[in-house]
């Protein structure tokens, strides 16, 4: 008995694909960094200074994996089909980075172009989120069309050193301008453009051969399910930062000193997400294992394992908000100031986004990306009109939150449970893949 137990640990050993533990890792890492940049980043900054950077770090992480997530999707899946093939990859690469530069130049024409108004209702009178808007940008194609092409390839130790790597040079940035007494929001912004770009060389320092000549790559090639994908993504995006663009949009002159205690008890809220990001970090080798082990019956069985460990999440997040949540955010930051009871109800709302989240990623992996494009957008609606006709300022963005969420996870139950039949002949690999790719900033 022994000796088949070991020869089966064995097997799934050998067949975890290389560098899967890394990714994990890098998940893991970039989550941790990213939240205690945001303490180091609210509680060196004041008043509207503070208001003013949450506004740009929801803008920013709407706008980049929201349009620049789906490139790199679609760059892995085109890759690592080639690469199956034994087909050259760099034909395709080449078309992808042409795309990704229009796109890049496109959105910081429309950024220049939407500076004004950016400025006036979201940045508090400072132009210079216009610059590290425009940098960002650049920072979200280049670290897409990387990872894309790591994943891919197969280089997946590489494309974990880069996620950990972009959250420990950005939260190190943000430590050094602290200790320098800096108190201008928008170089703090200007952090999440220069971390990619500066975690890019050490990421690729030992990458030799990665792409090789092949033939040309037509753009039906590249643009499978991108016009899904970038739909679902800009609408998942949207919805995960929904309250923190509402609060700051919505707000009244008599409201501003509610919008700078909301950035904090926002992320202090999003505890639950943090949680989530270090379960799939910890998920994915344990997931890939039983994939390598040929039990691919067992997708089923692996996303309900998720799901129990998600809403558990869910469930202790919102608890533990209630209970427990004023208390550690006065600890982390120093102007916290939401209650119990709207810390909970925000809390809830991470916690049904990460419900919705988790199966829209089983949907994906089941080819289910235009129901997903759907939910997004559905759930994206009704939270905009929750927060349009109900009173106060906080309840509003709260309850949009979580009913938008709600909403999407209802749809994507829905769909998963009219495609269940599917799961049967569909290994854990593809769910993999989907965690791999589904990004979910702090």
């Amino acid at each position: 008995m022994f000796t088949k137990l070991r020869a089966l640990a064995v097997k799934s050993q050998d067949a975890l694909p290389t560098g899967t533990a890394a990714v994990g890792a890098g998940i893991a890492i970039s989550a941790l960094t990213s939240y205690v940049f945001v303490i180091v980043a609210l509680n060196s900054l004041d008043g509207s200074s503070k208001a003013a950077f949450s506004a740009f770090w929801a803008v920013v992480f709407v706008v980049g994996p929201g349009f620049f997530l789906p490139l790199e999707q679609e760059i892995g899946r085109a890759l690592s089909h080639r690469r199956s093939q034994n087909t050259g990859g760099r034909p395709l690469v080449e078309r992808a980075a042409r795309l990704g530069a229009i796109i890049t130049a496109v959105l910081i024409v429309l950024t220049i172009a939407a500076t004004p108004i950016l400025t006036k209702e979201l940045y508090h009178g400072d132009t210079f989120f216009a610059v590290s808007l425009s940098v960002a940008l650049v920072g979200f194609f280049a670290m897409s069309l990387t990872k894309g092409v790591l994943a891919g390839e197969g280089r997946f130790r590489a494309y974990g050193e880069l996620i950990a790597g972009e959250g420990i040079i950005r939260l190190v940035l943000a430590v050094a301008l602290t200790l320098a007494g800096v108190e201008n929001a928008a170089l703090f912004a200007l952090c999440l453009g220069v971390a990619p770009l500066l975690a890019l060389p050490f990421a690729l320092r030992s990458q030799r051969g990665v792409l090789k000549p092949g033939p040309e790559a037509p753009w039906s090639e590249l643009s499978v399910n991108i016009g899904w994908l970038l739909a679902a993504s800009v609408a998942t995006q949207a919805l995960a930062y929904a309250p923190l663009l509402g609060v700051n949009l919505l707000a009244t002159a008599d409201e501003k000193v509610i919008v700078t205690g909301f950035a904090s008890a926002f992320f202090i809220a999003r505890v639950p997400v943090l949680a989530f990001q270090a379960v799939q970090g910890t998920l994915l080798p344990k997931l890939a294992g039983l994939a390598g082990a040929g039990r691919h019956d067992e997708f089923r069985s692996g996303l309900k394992r998720l799901m129990v460990v998600v809403v558990g999440i869910g469930v202790l997040g919102t608890v533990g908000a209630f209970l427990l949540g004023p208390f550690v955010g006065k600890i982390l930051f120093k102007d916290f100031t939401m209650d119990a009871g709207g810390l909970a109800l925000l809390s809830a709302g991470s916690g049904m986004f990460i419900i919705a989240l988790t199966m829209a990623q089983a949907l994906m992996a089941l080819g289910g990306h235009k129901i997903t494009a759907f939910a997004w957008g559905a759930g994206m609606m009704v939270s905009i009109g929750v927060m349009a006709v109900v009173e106060p300022l906080e309840l509003r963005v709260d309850l949009g939150f979580l009913t938008g969420s709600f909403v999407v996870a209802v749809a994507m139950g829905v769909a998963l449970w009219r495609r269940q039949r599917l799961m049967v002949d569909v290994g854990i690999g593809p769910l993999i893949d989907a965690i791999e790719h589904e990004p979910l900033e702090i």
